[in-house]
This record gives structure tokens, C-alpha cells and sequence, in this order.
């Protein structure tokens, strides 16, 4: 953060065909900024932070013009690297128009958490849990996972989720089936997850079967609480790293359950147009 700078200077970027110069009203601000920050995700420097962002269409090439499937004026809302500005050069297939009845902010906490959610309760999981099974969802009392829990439970799936006692009143918005209150780590502000036996507790929910999915974006501080919470054939998706990166084990842990790991991220869930406009139309149908 130290080496955060705001120039009033910096230039706005060259038109190139098959993108939109966008200028923003809004850009989306996410926990996995932090990780380009910090280097956890490494990226060139220096560079324009931010990933979502939203805004209106100031310039096309006269080529997409013609094209008629955008044009300037329209209101847009996108993902792609460099929104911490006044203007960002959008590719074409990474626009999505808002629909009327969308206000433009919360059209773009649609996208980067709530795209997130929708590949994590829809796709992550590889279809190895099933309606009225249970799955384990860290964090619903905020940010990604206080989504992803509501789409799980319109999926069908029966949650235990957790969360800290600063966060119990944001957790119950989620109607979870199960929710597991975890103390405070003194000082943070976040979930000390030694703080309750979860493994014990899953497993007293599940009648000793564990939970067919766990969505964790906790990283290492859970790994292995979640390793251990898994039901036979069950899959383990790790999706962050908010307490740390998780540390290697070996494969042969999966072992006793005939267990599987993933380790997804949203770019290879939006990797088509189709696939990107299913998806968030999902949401804002939502």
C-alpha cells in the first residue's frame, strides 16, 4: 500500500481494434487486489490495479462501429485488469451491458465476487455433490462466500457455513442450514478458526459422513480442516488465500476418501462469450 500512487497525469489509453475505450464511474475494489500488491500474483511494474469496473463507452474503432454491437454512449460494466482509472481499454468480448433495471453499482458487484460465487456453486465442484447433499462454506458472513452460499442453497444443496461472532448478523441473511460461530482473533477483526472444533462439528451434522463440497477461500489457516471434513468422493475447492497460501501436501492424503483437490479461478469460468454472458445473466436474473 505504501507504494500506491494516484497521478492526475497518466495517460488515457490508444484506441486498438476489437476494444472499447470505457470511462468509469465505478471500479470494483477486491480482496484479490492485494494479491497483485503484494506480489502473491505477480504482475509487471508499474501497473494500473483493479479488475471491474464499469462506466460508459467513449471510443470505437470506425471497424467496430460498423460492426453495431456496441456503440458510444452505452453503459457498460466489465472485468479486466487496469480499473483503478478514469479510462480503461476494454476488449470487446468482456463487455456486458446493464440491464435496465440494474443500478451500474451493483451491476459490478456482480462480477468479479459474484461471477466467483456462480462458478463455485454451479461448476467448481464438477457436479460430485448433488441436491439435498451438504457442503461446507467458509466466510458467509461477507464478500464472495455470503454469495456463493445463497446460490447454493437456490442449487439445493444443504450449507454449513461459518463465520465470526462480528459477522453472525450478515450470516443469517444467507439462511444457511448450519452455521458454525467462530470467535474473533483479538485485534483483526476476522475468524480465529481454532477457536471451534469444525471437524467435530461437521461431522455431528453429517452423521459422521463429512460434506460432499467445501468452497474455501480461507486458504491456509483451513486447508486442513477441510481436508479433514470431506465426505468419501468428496471434493475440496480451494479458491483463496486470505489467511496464506495453503502449504503442500501430498497427494496421497486424498487417498482415504478417493477424495479430489481444485484449485479453480474465475478467468477459466468466463473463458468463452457464451459462457461469461450464461453466467451473469444467471445473476442479474437472480
Amino acid at each position: 500500500a505504501d507504494n500506491l500512487h494516484f497521478e492526475v497525469d497518466f495517460p488515457t489509453p490508444a484506441l486498438i481494434a476489437g476494444h472499447a475505450l470505457v470511462k468509469n464511474d465505478y471500479s470494483g475494489i477486491n480482496f484479490i487486489d492485494t494479491y497483485h500488491r503484494g506480489g502473491l500474483y505477480p504482475r509487471e511494474l508499474p501497473f494500473v490495479c483493479g479488475q471491474e469496473g464499469g462506466g460508459s463507452i467513449v471510443a470505437l474503432t470506425s471497424e467496430d462501429q460498423k460492426a453495431g454491437d456496441w456503440k458510444v454512449g452505452d453503459r457498460v460494466v466489465y472485468t479486466c485488469l487496469g480499473t483503478y482509472s478514469e479510462y480503461t481499454l476494454v476488449p470487446l468480448k468482456k463487455l456486458i451491458a446493464i440491464p435496465p433495471e440494474i443500478d451500474m453499482r451493483k451491476a459490478i458487484a456482480c462480477l468479479v465476487q459474484g461471477m466467483t460465487a456462480h462458478y463455485l456453486a454451479t461448476s467448481a465442484h464438477a457436479n460430485l455433490i448433488q441436491k439435498n447433499e451438504w457442503c461446507l462454506i467458509y466466510s458467509v458472513g461477507s464478500g464472495t462466500c455470503h454469495l456463493a452460499a445463497q446460490m447454493a442453497k437456490l442449487k439445493g444443496y444443504k450449507v454449513i457455513g461459518t463465520c465470526s461472532k462480528g459477522k453472525v448478523q450478515e450470516a443469517n441473511e444467507v439462511h444457511c442450514d448450519e452455521l458454525i460461530i467462530l470467535d474473533e482473533i483479538d485485534g483483526k477483526g476476522y475468524a480465529d478458526y481454532s477457536s471451534v472444533d469444525i471437524v467435530s462439528k461437521v461431522m455431528n451434522i453429517t452423521q459422521s459422513q463429512g460434506v460432499k463440497c467445501i468452497l474455501d477461500g480461507v486458504g491456509q489457516s483451513t486447508s486442513e480442516i477441510s481436508l479433514q471434513c470431506l465426505a468419501r468422493r468428496g471434493i475440496f475447492v480451494s479458491f483463496g488465500n486470505a489467511s496464506g497460501s495453503v502449504k503442500p501436501f501430498p497427494v496421497l492424503r486424498l487417498n482415504a476418501k478417493s477424495a479430489y483437490v481444485t484449485r479453480p479461478k474465475l478467468n477459466d469460468y468466463v473463458a468463452t462469450r457464451e459462457e461469461l454472458m450464461n453466467r451473469i445473466s444467471e445473476i442479474f436474473n437472480w
